[in-house]
């Protein structure tokens, strides 16, 4: 659902040797790689519908396609504008809906720009940026889509951007976009930035409360309010690309939050949470990992059609035997079970000087959530709403500020710890 722009991710590297792994695997076995097939026009995805919601503060563009695909954003000047591009055989909308809300988008157009190439043309009432671009895939009855969020900026930032832009396109495609009429350019600079996907579980949601308190708080709007928080801050610092599985009070079942996160690939999957506990005395913050030693429920998590191959998907070829498939998926397992430790510990070191914590606070559980074999995964107990002092500090907003801020630095350090690591990697 929520795959990132350019997301490349901590675990590149570790991929990056299962690649080479397999191959010298295979080829001792006496299987022989297949050349990949080369995509045709034909073979893009459709735009089936496009619609933009704005503020003051903040505008959104939603794109919803037949299939995930590749895009390009560039900002153009004379008038301010942004293009988003995006691979697709062909446009369905007849006519966009209007902006939804007064603010940072005046107007918008979808259309083709030539075979092959969809364009949305943002027209900027005053000027922005793109804040986050991701592509979600396909999830229940939601279509693939791309999601695009701008805020505002100053004039200098923004027309430093149209250079930016425009130098890119030249390095990287030989052709310019066009910046001072009202038909834009041919190509638009693809988004270079490359972040680390981080997905937001906000736990419960829709015809499940979750724990509920005794003045009739429920779970499911703590671990929302959380995220959206979270998101926020996370997204301030310019360094991720964050997305919810939910962001309002939807249903959404165990299987589908481990599925968004690992069809995007995420580089962090946490779930917040705010149990209870028949022992009121019982309270205070805790990180989860899986459980190393608990009941694999590993063919529960790959239910409805998946299967080892999908898990390896494009680092596994069809004709590889069980044995291989067994080596890989063990590896990554240990792999991510690895990393999603090293979160844990880095969350609650951040923790521990802001909030009350359990003692020993970085646990192991099976909760399902956590069964991911390809994604790091951590569950985060915010506190109890069976204890009163937990109650409290659940609803209050100076608390919810210090816990969003240590789960962010926890990340940001997570990730730096990550990238330091795979810098001295042999």
């Amino acid at each position: 659902m929520l795959k990132s722009a350019g997301s490349g991710g901590n675990s590149g590297g570790f991929f990056e040797f299962l690649a080479v792994f397999l191959v010298a695997t295979l080829c001792l076995l006496g299987v022989t790689p297949a050349l990949a097939q080369i995509v045709s026009v034909e073979d893009y995805p459709d735009v089936m519908d496009a619609r933009v919601s704005a503020t003051a503060e903040r505008a959104r563009l939603i794109i919803d396609l037949s299939g995930p695909t590749e895009f390009a954003i560039a900002t153009l000047d004379n008038p301010n504008r942004i293009a988003i591009d995006v691979k697709a055989f062909e446009v369905k909308i007849l006519a966009p809906a209007d902006v939804a809300g007064d603010g940072l988008v005046s107007s918008y157009s979808v259309e083709m720009a030539e075979k092959g190439r969809a364009r949305t043309l943002l027209t900027l009432a005053k000027p922005a940026l793109v804040q986050q671009a991701y592509m979600m895939e396909a999830v229940a009855d939601q279509p693939a889509r791309l999601v695009v969020d701008l805020i505002p900026t100053d004039e200098m930032t923004f027309n430093a951007k149209v250079a930016a832009d425009l130098a890119a396109s030249v390095a990287n495609q030989g052709a310019v976009p066009e910046t001072t009429s009202t038909d834009p350019g041919t190509h638009a600079a693809p988004v270079a930035e490359t972040r680390p996907l981080v997905v937001l579980d906000p736990g419960h949601g829709g015809i499940d409360n979750g724990a509920s308190a005794p003045n009739g708080v429920h779970e499911k709007d703590i671990t929302l309010t959380f995220a959206l928080q979270l998101q926020k801050v996370l997204m301030e610092t310019g360094h991720f690309d964050v997305a919810l599985t939910r962001e309002d009070d939807a249903y959404l079942t165990l299987n589908q939050r481990v599925d968004l996160a690992r069809q995007n690939k995420a580089d962090l999957f946490i779930s917040l949470h705010a149990d209870s506990f028949q022992e009121p005395e019982i309270r205070g913050a805790s990180v989860y990992t899986r459980d190393e030693n608990a009941t694999d429920v590993l063919d529960k998590v790959l239910a409805d059609g998946e299967n080892r191959y999908d898990i390896v998907a494009g680092f596994a070829l069809p004709q590889a035997t069980p044995a291989v498939m067994d080596i890989l998926v063990d590896l990554m397992r240990r792999e991510m079970r690895k990393s999603s430790f090293l979160a844990a510990e880095a969350i609650v070191h951040q923790l521990e000087p802001s909030v009350a914590l359990r003692r020993f606070p970085v646990r192991q559980a099976d909760f399902f959530v956590l069964q991911a074999p390809d994604v790091p995964s951590v569950l985060v107990e915010l506190g109890f709403l069976s204890n009163a002092a937990d109650i409290a500090n659940l609803q209050q907003s100076d608390w919810r500020d210090r816990v969003v801020n240590a789960l962010a630095r926890g990340i940001a350090d997570y990730f730096d710890q990550t990238q330091k690591s795979a810098a001295v990697a042999p």
